[in-house]
């Protein structure tokens, strides 16, 4: 099996997906009836990793959204601390900031899990995470919710605040030594108090030696690059300039020319949930996507390509990652507004889209997290966005995406959640886990005939929907791969994902 086209995806998308099938006949396909496509990354969906130079024009870029930090008393020496996560006053006690006491930060598909782990009898929460108002300004968000609040000069600033506003919005000074300031909007200083306090009355104007008002700050981790941050690290008018120009070239006709002439007659297209408000989505997302999506169906069309429209990053987000567009890592999307808010977007894609002749389906869902999106709230959704397709297409393939983490893929072949053209896509990743650190390229293989073709076989004999494999085929551990030890790894999994699947990503 020739794979040169996941390398090509790999310089033209940088989504490194690949999909083949050889189980499902689509009409009007061309070259044969078989979906053979690429997943169009990082396009209409930013994705950090995919093209990290749409940051490069940010100010004070490594302190986005959602941006964790440890802040050190210089005069102390002592770390700011919100006692069990927050809801306290704020105090200046911890000695030491080791693994222990604050967070490693392990990825796993779409989940970071931040494992904290005390030597004391309660957790002691050392890090705050950013929320970002300015290039100078910001809000500062516990693990447990609650933001750094302080009601004016004089305050002893406390972690108690359930939503911010003024109060909760500081201003950060920093100089070149990792050194920091803190003030109040009015233009009052943070300072460190020998009780242990964080209070704003420090006199006067502070200078950068050993004095109550100085902190050291730590980045600890800064994990997410997606629209959220994008837009609201450059501010509205700079990332509609920033996004007009990215939407406008990193996807072209001519790259639809490019995946008709290599037998490519499929796309997945990945959206944001604010392509339903276009052109004037609620801040901070920009505007334009919509635009950009239906000249991609026109230059599919005129190519015979079939596009499969991929809901990606939905309301609240729904597995807490860049590519959800989440602000700061948290899944908010369980709640029942935000489910709602989603089903409307279906019902724009579907109403929008649905006769459209390049369609071929609508994906209701991207990789939703097993750790915090219920099964229970999952199938539900699915069956209402499944009705809400077939309010407009008998015929449109309805996709719905397996819980990424611990889940059984089995759940949602059991679920019925539609009659008619249903497709389960599953994602399958050799990384992300301590498992396959240490494997070689034979490995890899080996696991994949090992173990994914019996999972496989077993769910297609389940006499269930079809599968969709969404496969990253140039992830992996393997820092030293050859181009043969990628041809082979991509032909182990396109011999075994093709021989059971409606196709493979």
């Amino acid at each position: 099996m020739d794979i040169v086209f996941s390398k090509w995806v790999f310089a033209f998308s940088l989504s490194c997906c690949l999909i083949f099938s050889i189980a499902l006949s689509v009409e009007g396909l061309h070259g044969n009836s078989k979906v053979r496509g690429v997943n169009l990354g990082g396009w209409l969906v930013i994705e950090g990793w995919i093209k990290p130079s749409l940051f490069d024009g940010i100010r004070n870029g490594d302190m986005l959204d959602g941006t964790q930090v440890q802040i050190k008393s210089v005069t102390l020496e002592k770390y700011v601390c919100a006692e069990s996560g927050g809801g306290t006053d704020v105090s200046v006690t911890r000695d030491v900031a080791s693994s222990w006491e604050t967070f490693s930060v392990r990825c796993l598909p779409n989940l970071f899990l931040f494992n904290l782990v005390s030597a004391y009898d309660d957790l002691h929460f050392l890090f705050i995470q950013l929320w970002r108002v300015s290039e100078s300004e910001f809000q500062f968000r516990t693990s447990q919710g609650q933001f750094l609040t302080c009601d004016g000069e004089g305050c002893v600033v406390s972690a108690t605040a359930k939503s911010p506003s003024t109060p909760e919005t500081f201003e950060i000074e920093r100089n070149n030594d990792s050194r920091v300031h803190i003030k109040l909007k009015s233009g009052t200083y943070l300072q460190a108090t020998l009780g242990n306090q964080l209070t704003s009355d420090y006199p006067g104007m502070p200078g950068w030696d050993d004095n109550a008002a100085t902190f050291e700050m730590a980045i600890v981790a800064n994990n997410l690059h997606g629209d959220y941050q994008l837009a609201n690290g450059y501010g509205h008018e700079r990332a509609k300039e920033v996004l007009k120009r990215h939407r406008n070239t990193f996807i072209t006709i001519e790259d639809f020319n490019f995946l008709y002439r290599h037998g490519i007659n499929t796309v997945r297209i990945p959206v944001g949930w604010w392509i339903a408000f276009d052109p004037d989505p609620p801040a901070p997302f920009i505007g334009g996507s919509l635009e950009a999506l239906d000249n991609a169906l026109s230059w599919a069309e005129a190519y015979n390509i079939k596009c499969i429209i991929d809901l990606h990053a939905a309301p609240g987000s729904q597995n807490g990652m860049e590519h959800s567009a989440s602000r700061d890592g948290t899944t908010d999307w369980p709640a029942s507004d935000y489910i709602s808010q989603t089903l409307d977007v279906i019902d724009f894609l579907a109403s929008r889209y649905a006769k459209h002749p390049a369609l071929l389906g609508i994906e209701l869902l991207n990789e939703p997290s097993a750790a915090t999106v219920p099964l229970d709230i999952l199938v539900p959704y699915y069956k209402q966005g499944y009705q809400i397709v077939r309010k407009y297409s008998p015929t449109a393939y309805v996709i719905v995406c397996q819980r990424i983490g611990n889940a059984d893929p089995l759940e949602l072949y059991q679920a019925n959640i539609g009659l008619h053209n249903i497709v389960v896509d599953l994602h399958y990743y050799n990384l992300f886990d301590t498992f396959f650190v240490n494997m070689s390229t034979v490995d890899n293989i080996l696991f994949i005939y090992k173990s994914r073709e019996a999972q496989l076989q077993a769910l297609n004999n389940a006499n269930g929907p079809l599968v969709f494999i969404g496969e990253w085929v140039n992830e992996w551990n393997v820092t030293s791969g050859t181009q043969k030890d990628y041809q082979d790894f991509g032909g182990a999994q396109l011999e075994v994902y093709n021989a059971a699947s409606f196709g493979v990503f």
